[in-house]
């Protein structure tokens, strides 16, 4: 709990920077535990994505943090790198993967460790005001680095405001 307490700080610390910041993405979605026992939940996510550090032609990369809350009490908070591949007509495709901290509400909700991975992959709809909407599908586990390593899956409808625009 001490390390989620720590991440979440970081990430409140990272979103306070205006002057670098890019976009805050929130979302509502629902999660489906792998484990016998466990208890599937609505989930609210929010994510801070810094100013890209790489714009190339289709891609463009950049760091980013994220808070997940469960509705049973379960919580992440990961920091980690995010791509996005701009498409014709304002569309995007959005990959991120972010290595944090997990603290489950219940025993059946135990992913294995404090220490879990979150990868995403987001299909989107960028608007001319900069605003944008997108379908996310994460997984995050704990990549066989402990004895156990149930995972859970999400399904999160996402929507970006960007910043300093």
């Amino acid at each position: 709990m001490k390390q989620t307490a720590m991440l979440a700080a970081a990430f409140c610390a990272a979103a306070a920077m205006p002057a670098a910041a890019q976009e805050v993405t929130l979302g509502l979605g629902y999660s489906n535990y792998s484990r016998a026992g466990s208890e599937d939940s609505a989930l609210f996510a929010a994510e801070y994505l810094h100013a890209p550090f790489h714009e190339g032609r289709l891609l463009s990369t950049r760091f980013g943090a994220v808070l997940e809350v469960q509705e049973t009490g379960d919580v992440f908070a990961g920091v980690g790198i995010s791509g996005v591949v701009d498409l014709k007509n304002n569309w995007f495709i959005e990959t991120s993967v972010m290595p944090g901290a997990y603290h489950e509400s219940s025993l059946g909700n135990d992913l294995g460790s404090t220490f879990e991975i979150r990868s995403l992959l987001a299909v989107g709809k960028r608007f001319h005001n900069g605003k944008a909407v997108s379908l996310a599908l994460s997984h995050k586990s704990n990549a066989s680095t402990a004895d156990q390593n149930p995972g859970v899956n999400s399904l999160t409808l996402r929507w970006h405001i960007p910043l300093n625009r």
